[in-house]
């Protein structure tokens, strides 16, 4: 398994954690990606955060939904309703995306069934989050697919696959790159 670890701001302050502790605990397990993401602040203090981070971690840091801040890390994290904000079709907004983040930053999309994936694999992306695998407290609107789904719907991919959604640390899923922990990584 690869570890790709979620450091979710509004977790952290629930857990009463750091993002030092979070970021020692993810590198302890081995993750080699941590995706950023914050929902409750403004554009500035996520810039301020972002730059925490990528200082304290040696790996990959993405950022989520900004990708104004992602040449500061190396890539960014959209969803389907963002991919709106960057153009009319999929193909346009990341291509505008692209142009904004550069070559050498990834560019990961997420995905929730068969026509996204589909539609995904026409993307000049990095790789695909595919989920939710199961409920999460993070997302209370995502629909569960489940482990045996996410591991069928990862197969249609030509892009790697980041599981996400109530990903566990011992899971196993088949046709999966990365295991995306969240939660998770708060147990001892």
């Amino acid at each position: 398994m690869k570890l790709y670890a979620l450091l979710d701001e509004a977790s952290i302050l629930r857990h009463k954690w750091s993002i030092e502790r979070f970021l020692e605990r993810a590198t302890s397990l081995g993750a080699k990606i941590v995706q950023y993401r914050n929902k409750i602040d403004d554009c500035g203090v996520i810039e301020k955060r972002l730059s925490d981070i990528v200082s304290l971690f040696d790996g990959r840091v993405i950022v989520n939904d900004y990708p104004e801040l992602a040449v500061m890390c190396g890539g960014v994290h959209v969803g389907q309703d963002d991919l709106k904000r960057y153009g009319a079709s999929a193909q346009e907004a990341v291509s505008k995306l692209r142009n904004m983040v550069g070559k050498e930053c990834w560019i990961g999309v997420s995905t929730h069934n068969e026509k996204e994936i589909v539609q995904a694999n026409s993307l000049e992306i990095d790789y695909i989050g595919l989920g939710a695998c199961r409920a999460t407290g993070t997302k209370m609107d995502a629909d569960v697919l489940g482990v045996k789904k996410v591991s069928y719907l990862a197969s249609l991919s030509r892009h790697p696959v980041a599981a996400i959604g109530g990903v566990k640390l011992d899971d196993e899923i088949p046709n999966v790159t990365y295991h995306v922990v969240g939660s998770g990584l708060y147990e001892d």
